[in-house]
């Protein structure tokens, strides 16, 4: 896949879970590692690096402090070494239940215990040397074959999942890792989970739970009977194949989902490069042409939209706005502004971009007026999960609050209404604000929240009343936030 930018695999990030239902730590008061911690946070938080020399050892390295973990023949484990050496080669041995076994290469014990009594000198494996892998990058992302160079949507004709596509296109894309049970599952766009022999079902069955593996920076996934989803047949239906040790066919990506979106001009109908390369607002139906990806610049804060065709929008003589770009340049940046259910799009030559008569979208405005403001509607995140500065928001346990401190997540589903976003919890309850500002989950009524995005990967939720979504010291969720920063932020 081109490396320009739209294509970008994640780095898998990841804790470890012992049998106590503790976090491996890397502290940084004298590099000493522990299991204590009860939530997933930052020094919880581990990189796996193939080991150089290009053998089955693995390398584990804390994202908190950028050392690695090593074990020394006593058994004594740091996280202190910069480059790492001998003592920090591991093997991974998955078991049978998901769970994972690190053993010391050099060595030959196995890495465990609990608190801060760690030791890598075991000689036989118990339930103290047994971790469970919890994914700490966001959830939900495009899958790409790495045999096939294809990528894995939900075929609904066929009833099936299938790594066939070239682009990551469309909601039918997005894939959700679940966690459950020390397993993952593959959730597709419309709720469905998928079993190892290529069925998609309503409930996470036993067949539909997955212990995960890494070769080399890539994921597989291996089924209750031990055996590697693969994409199988002309068409690429994803399956347990038949073979019992990952092969290439078996070994996947996992890559960054940009939001996808279509925008509703003045006149009601969809903006699209249906007709060429003028972007026009002329078309009554959100399709391939009227879904574009957008992506927000880390450090303007600007952003680009790029067309099923190929192209990036950008401003051209005149003013005019065509999908012709090959590269991002300033003139293929926009300044977004938020007006409330509506949004408005500044280009490079700082005028307004409108739609004239013909509904054709031109940069010629000084001003904003109806014919400046789009509705902007996210398509590919009909179920959404949450993650803010402090962990993922979860339902709080025999409450209709939130929580935004967890570790684990819960699934929350979109839909869209002028401008607007109804989000529903567990149990089919609507979102709504209550008393001082806190965030409900049990609501009978549908009410609106809009989203603005505001930085790569990154959006803010605003309330009815005009105050934004945040956590805080609390672990609450509430609509109590006056600016779009810091908390008021949610990877999406």
């Amino acid at each position: 896949m081109p490396t320009n930018g739209l294509h970008q695999v994640l780095k898998i990030q990841f804790g470890l879970v012992n049998d106590a239902n503790r976090y491996l730590t890397a502290e940084s008061f004298g590099f000493k590692v522990n299991a204590s911690a009860s939530s997933l946070k930052r020094k919880q938080i581990w990189v796996l690096e193939p080991d150089p020399g290009q053998g089955t050892a693995v390398l584990f390295r804390s994202s908190h402090l950028g050392r690695y973990l090593s074990a020394e023949e006593d058994g004594r484990v740091a996280c202190e070494v910069a480059q790492p050496g001998r003592d920090c080669r591991f093997l991974v041995l998955p078991q049978p239940d998901g769970r994972w076994v690190l053993q010391s290469e050099p060595h030959g014990r196995f890495f465990g215990g609990t608190e801060d009594r760690l030791s890598c000198f075991a000689t036989a494996v118990s339930t103290a040397e047994l971790w469970t892998v919890h994914l700490a990058i966001h959830p939900q992302a495009h899958l790409l074959s790495v045999s096939r160079r294809r990528y894995v949507h939900l075929c609904l004709q066929e009833d099936e999942m299938a790594a066939d596509g070239d682009m990551p296109w469309g909601v039918d894309a997005l894939v959700t890792l679940i966690f459950q049970s020390r397993r993952y599952c593959l959730k597709s766009c419309d709720s469905r989970y998928l079993r190892s022999d290529g069925r998609l079902v309503w409930e996470p069955e036993a067949h539909a739970c997955y212990t995960l593996e890494f070769k080399a920076g890539k994921l597989a996934f291996k089924d209750c009977d031990g055996r590697y989803l693969a994409p199988v047949g002309p068409a690429g239906t994803l399956k347990a194949g038949r073979n019992a040790r990952p092969g290439k066919d078996e070994l996947f990506h996992l890559e960054q989902s940009h939001p996808q979106v279509v925008l509703v001009a003045a006149n009601h109908r969809y903006v699209s490069v249906r007709q060429g390369v003028n972007v026009s607002a002329n078309q009554d139906e959100e399709l391939d042409h009227e879904t574009f990806l957008m992506q927000i610049d880390q450090e303007t804060k600007k952003c680009t939209f790029y067309s099923s065709t190929g192209g990036y929008w950008a401003l051209v003589t005149h003013g005019g706005i065509q999908a012709t770009a090959t590269q991002v340049s300033a003139n293929t940046m926009f300044e977004m502004e938020w007006h409330g259910r509506r949004v408005a799009l500044k280009a490079s030559n700082g005028r307004y971009v409108c739609m004239k008569k013909n509904g054709q979208l031109a940069a010629i405005s000084d001003f904003v007026g109806e014919d400046e403001l789009f509705i902007l509607k996210l398509i590919n995140r009909p179920i959404l999960v949450l993650r803010g500065m402090d962990g993922f928001v979860c339902h709080r346990r025999g409450s209709n609050q939130l929580d935004t401190n967890r570790s684990t997540y819960d699934v929350f589903r979109l839909s869209f209404r002028d401008g607007a976003y109804q989000i529903r919890g567990r149990g089919g309850g609507f979102w709504y604000t209550g008393s001082h500002g806190s965030v409900c989950s049990d609501g009978d009524l549908a009410e609106d929240f809009l989203f603005e995005f505001r930085e790569r990967g990154r959006l803010a939720i605003r309330a009815l009343s005009g105050k934004y979504l945040c956590g805080g010291a609390s672990g609450l969720l509430r609509a109590d936030a006056d600016l779009p920063t810091g908390e008021a932020l949610w990877e999406y």
